[in-house]
């Protein structure tokens, strides 16, 4: 048995079932987009621990600022206020699209998004929330109210927050119209006026939420023209537009956030998961003239703005900016969907590739064009056996995600997707 293998076992005794973890590896040491097992073996993470660690493992401008913390105090509170809390506001703030100007700290991206929600409620005095089909905003009661990426996350959860209603996603590939991106003409805008004609009337309604990038549900980047549209209507009838960057901000699509590549501003930015390098931390934006309408009592949290995690956040963002992290991710995303396009020309059972920056998906199809869900799976076994670390998304799990580090190095990519490649060839090779 091996020292992962005891490690597992250990876990099995008494961590419970829903701390799931993707793979039986037990990590010794991280450094880039390295990770090292306690048992010796070496892997290439193009997980990044679930899209957290954008610097990759152990970045020393984090570490360095993590120990100058932890030296002075751990906790504030609250009760004191804090440099460190304080001035990775700021550096936030200056990173956010012009006008979300003021913030609120909290622990993670489902508490950030119970904080959007409660946020837009508060201020609008209206109660009705409209998310998408395929959304994934968290576990907590309020956000999995709003998520659909699957029915398991929802199983003997009923009943959820009510006056939550839901709308098609536009996850062009698989469309529910049976229409291309092209031919669209916006029709995932068409149920919302459906909506509001026989459902909820607009008036009623405090927020929209919604991915720009699709995560869980399948790695779908928005098109602009939705993303406008969804402004638009919220303009008209006076509701808070939300959107949930938890997964695809602090610089994973090559934007500090991905609305910037449409050109959208929200009314409501939630961002977590890279924000701090692997510190929990969340956050939710907004302007300073919405900010002031939530009284003081309205919310709160003890842990939110942890100093430690603040000062992980600074040096995050900073070395995003020194480093020239937007350009080195678009860069990176480029050589990525180059490489994986030109494999799929020589292989039907990739569907499909898109993305943008360092968040790439590969939709994996069978010979009918439905999602095969099994090939992607094994194809993702295949990968870890060979040293790469994947996960998957989407309904059917048929989607594979490549999220490396920012920093990710051209020799990085070229081995991980020589690795990926390889393991495809060899997998279509037993099949047939």
């Amino acid at each position: 048995m091996t020292e992962d293998d005891r490690m597992v076992q250990r876990a099995f005794a008494v961590i419970a079932p829903p701390a799931h973890h993707y793979y039986p590896i037990t990590i010794a040491h991280g450094k880039g987009t390295e990770v090292v097992s306690i048992d010796g073996r070496r892997f290439l993470d193009f997980s990044s621990g679930l899209a957290v660690l954008n610097l990759g493992h152990n970045h020393p401008k984090v570490i360095q600022a993590v120990k100058k913390q932890v030296d002075h105090y751990l906790h504030a509170g609250g009760i004191y206020y804090s440099e460190a809390t304080v001035a990775a506001a700021e550096e936030l703030t200056s990173v956010t699209p012009a006008g979300l100007d003021m913030l609120f700290f909290g622990n993670s991206g489902a508490e950030a998004v119970e904080g959007a929600l409660k946020l837009a409620r508060y201020t609008s005095g209206r109660q009705a929330i409209v998310s998408c089909t395929g959304g994934f905003h968290g576990r907590t009661m309020g956000a999995l109210s709003l998520t659909s990426s699957s029915s398991a996350y929802r199983r003997r959860y009923h009943p959820l927050v009510p006056s939550v209603y839901q709308v098609s996603y536009p996850a062009c590939f698989i469309c529910s119209c049976g229409m291309n991106a092209e031919a669209c003409g916006g029709r995932c805008l068409e149920e919302l006026d459906r909506l509001f004609q026989r459902q909820v009337p607009p008036e009623e309604v405090a927020a929209i939420i919604v991915e720009p990038f699709l995560g869980e549900g399948g790695y779908y980047p928005a098109p602009r023209t939705y993303l406008k549209g969804l402004r638009k209507i919220c303009d008209e009838y006076g509701i808070l537009l939300i959107f949930d960057e938890v997964q695809s901000g602090v610089g994973r699509t090559g934007k500090w956030f991905c609305c910037e590549h449409a050109g959208v501003k929200p009314d409501i930015l939630v961002t977590a998961k890279a924000l701090a390098s692997g510190l929990p931390l969340g956050a939710v934006v907004a302007s300073k003239e919405l900010m002031k309408k939530w009284d003081s009592p309205a919310h709160g949290s003890t842990f939110g703005g942890n100093p430690v995690s603040c000062a992980a956040a600074l040096a995050t963002l900073q070395s995003i900016k020194e480093e020239g992290l937007l350009d080195r991710a678009c860069a990176a995303g480029a050589k990525m969907v180059s490489y994986l396009q030109e494999v799929a020309m020589h292989n039907p059972s990739i569907g499909d590739v898109r993305g943008m920056g360092c968040m790439i998906g590969v939709e994996f199809v069978d010979e009918a064009g439905a999602a095969d869900g099994r090939l992607c799976q094994n194809l993702i076994d295949e990968c870890l056996a060979k040293g790469l670390i994947l996960i998957g998304c989407g309904l059917q799990r048929n989607v594979v995600r490549l999220i490396p580090p920012l920093n990710v190095s051209d020799a990085e990519l070229k081995q991980a997707l020589g690795i990926l490649s390889d393991a495809l060839v060899e997998l279509t090779r037993r099949k047939s």
